[in-house]
């Protein structure tokens, strides 16, 4: 285990412990009981969403049991993309992982999410497309709806961040991990529309100092203006009524900088890691598909493995 993710797990035993009090009971328990074959192989599913046919793929627990109550992780991919890219970048499946919880991969129209200037859908047809999804989801799956979380990257890191400010489909989810994102919907204060379900909601990003499609510093991008990070990070610490200074541990030869804020009491409900050579992909040790098309090599730190110790620090509090 490396340093930071020893850190990130020492920090989830404070805010494992402050979210634990009062934790949400309710959600739609209709699927446990319902067997299903083919566990821990990739199922594609279909519903109908704004009148319109849109699927997802979901991964199950090789062991899956229909009685046991899982975690569950919606993974949203980038532009000019799909869910099953995104699954095989993050490798997210991998057991090790999540070997305990139920993965999903939502599709996008046109291989985009909302929120940018390039996407097919708006963002209320999105958000109702993530709704739907958790609801064929619990109603076909045993879910706990107390631990239900959402990652992404670039454009899906994004809506991720727009999910987060959604005070009705984003209240469904515990915490939030995007990497890259680029957040055209949230790029003008803390207050230009961002109206997260509660404070803290627990928010961890990841970004590359040498991104050259979502700037760390901000501008225009490919699909509108985007806020510079130090900003955005800046303007969840106010959402979620964070200390005013935050940690920072650096490492690998200072390439590598994790900042941590307690909010509210909850050490690390926000947390951001800056990997100064890292270019537009997802953080891993490993050579992944993003960092091939970024013209990027592996890097310091293995996201797959971070957000699962960030994710399991939250619960969804009681209501």
């Amino acid at each position: 285990m490396s340093r930071f993710l020893a850190l990130s797990v020492a920090l989830g035993l404070n805010a494992a412990a402050a979210s634990a009090q009062g934790v949400y009971t309710g959600g739609d328990r209709s699927g446990c009981g319902i067997s299903h074959l083919m566990n821990g192989i990739t199922q594609p599913r279909i519903i109908e969403s704004s009148g319109t046919t849109r699927s997802y793929s979901i991964h199950t627990p090789s062991n899956y049991s229909s009685t046991n109550q899982y975690p569950l992780i919606v993974g949203y991919h980038g532009s000019s993309s799909i869910g099953l890219f995104f699954e095989a970048d993050t490798r997210l499946d991998e057991a090790q992982y999540t070997g305990d919880k139920i993965m999903v991969y939502p599709n996008g129209v046109g291989g985009a999410w909302a929120g940018a200037n390039y996407s097919s859908t708006t963002m209320p047809e999105d958000l109702q497309f993530t709704w739907e999804v958790l609801a064929d989801i619990r109603s076909n799956y045993c879910v706990d709806s107390a631990r239900i979380y959402a990652t992404g990257l670039s454009n899906g890191g994004g809506f991720v961040g727009t999910l987060a400010c959604n005070d009705t489909v984003g209240g469904e989810f515990a915490a939030f991990a995007p990497a890259a994102g680029s957040f055209y919907t949230d790029n003008d204060g803390p207050n230009d529309g961002c109206t997260p379900a509660r404070s803290p909601m627990p928010m961890l990003e990841f970004h590359g100092g040498a991104d050259a499609d979502v700037f760390y510093n901000g501008g225009p991008g490919e699909g509108g203006m985007l806020p510079a990070i130090p900003d955005w990070l800046s303007w969840w610490a106010e959402r979620n009524g964070c200390d005013s200074q935050y940690a920072e541990e650096d490492g690998f030869n200072n390439d590598v900088h994790h900042l941590i804020w307690t909010c509210q009491n909850q050490t690390g409900a926000l947390q951001h890691y800056k990997v100064d050579d890292e270019k537009h992909d997802w953080p891993s040790t490993e050579l992944d598909f993003s960092a091939i098309a970024a013209g990027d090599g592996p890097t310091h730190i293995e996201a797959s493995a971070i957000i699962q110790a960030f994710f399991m620090n939250f619960t969804q509090p009681a209501q």
